[in-house]
């Protein structure tokens, strides 16, 4: 039986890769900035939003019942008989809701819907891992039984950004303390906890410091374990790419990636943001 794949932009994965894997389906989620909606990715760029995010009004937007509905109808029309939903955390947000609703109402379609608990090229992953495992045969239930494994015990979501006003502006301020850090110069090391908020793993004085700290936790979590893993950036690509060469050599690294946020999560962190996306491989 023919299986597609459903998630949302959150999930970073390249334009290459989903060329190359037809039953893997996006929803683009909404920016709205002065009040005109625009789809991620479709008709903003995270450049777009960096020059607009401090001078205009830029927020994230829900995607309505609608798009939901017209996606799924034309996964079905192409002939697709099993559709598993795999979105961003449902308490970063109400997307999970939105297919939880459409799907409920769907009918001539079996499907599985899987809050990740994440976001980012952590989603993106569970992606890529759940479509190996349609191509080697498993049911629904058994890709999200491992997904779970993969989501809960191998995978880490992690990142540093140079301020906290745009987490707070968004509302997706989490767990993360930090009132004074942007007076004080401290910088929390933020995670994607088990249950899909952001928290503080650890702090650092200074940006430098706090991606020491990052490798930190990463060495701790895997020690010599082999990863694959994505390093995310905002507009400051060469210190990503010297962060991600520092990893090459700290870590056992089996494929290693960069990749520019997507500008629906960039409104939320701002440009400053260098995150961290690995799970454990076998």
């Amino acid at each position: 039986m023919k299986t597609a794949i459903l998630t949302d932009s959150t999930c970073n994965l390249s334009k290459d890769y989903l060329l190359n894997n037809k039953n893997i389906f996006v929803l683009p989620l909404n920016i709205s900035m002065d009040g005109k909606i625009f789809k991620d990715q479709i008709e903003i760029s995270s450049s777009e939003v960096y020059e607009k995010l401090d001078a205009h009004d830029v927020k994230t937007s829900l995607s309505n019942v609608g798009d939901v509905e017209e996606i799924i109808e034309s996964i079905k029309n192409k002939g697709y008989e099993k559709l598993l939903i795999i979105n961003l955390s449902s308490n970063l947000s109400g997307t999970h809701n939105v297919f939880r609703l459409v799907a409920t109402e769907t009918k001539g379609i079996e499907i599985a819907l899987y809050d990740s608990k994440t976001l980012g090229m952590g989603l993106g992953y569970l992606v890529m891992e759940a479509n190996k495992m349609i191509d080697n045969g498993l049911e629904l239930n058994e890709i999200v039984t491992n997904l779970d494994d993969i989501r809960f015990n191998k995978m880490i979501t992690i990142f540093s950004i140079e301020t906290l006003k745009y987490l707070k502006a968004g509302g997706r301020i989490g767990k993360v303390e930090g009132t004074i850090a942007d007076i004080l110069r401290i910088k929390p090391i933020i995670c994607v906890g088990d249950d899909g908020i952001y928290y503080t793993r650890v702090k650092a004085r200074g940006n430098n410091r706090a991606l020491t700290k990052l490798v930190d936790v990463l060495l701790e979590k895997y020690h010599s374990k082999k990863i694959n893993l994505t390093v995310h950036y905002g507009n400051n690509l060469e210190k990503a790419q010297k962060f991600l060469n520092r990893l090459k050599l700290e870590l056992n690294v089996n494929e290693i990636d960069i990749c520019e946020i997507t500008p629906v999560l960039g409104v939320h962190t701002g440009p400053g943001i260098i995150g961290v996306a690995a799970y454990e491989i076998d």
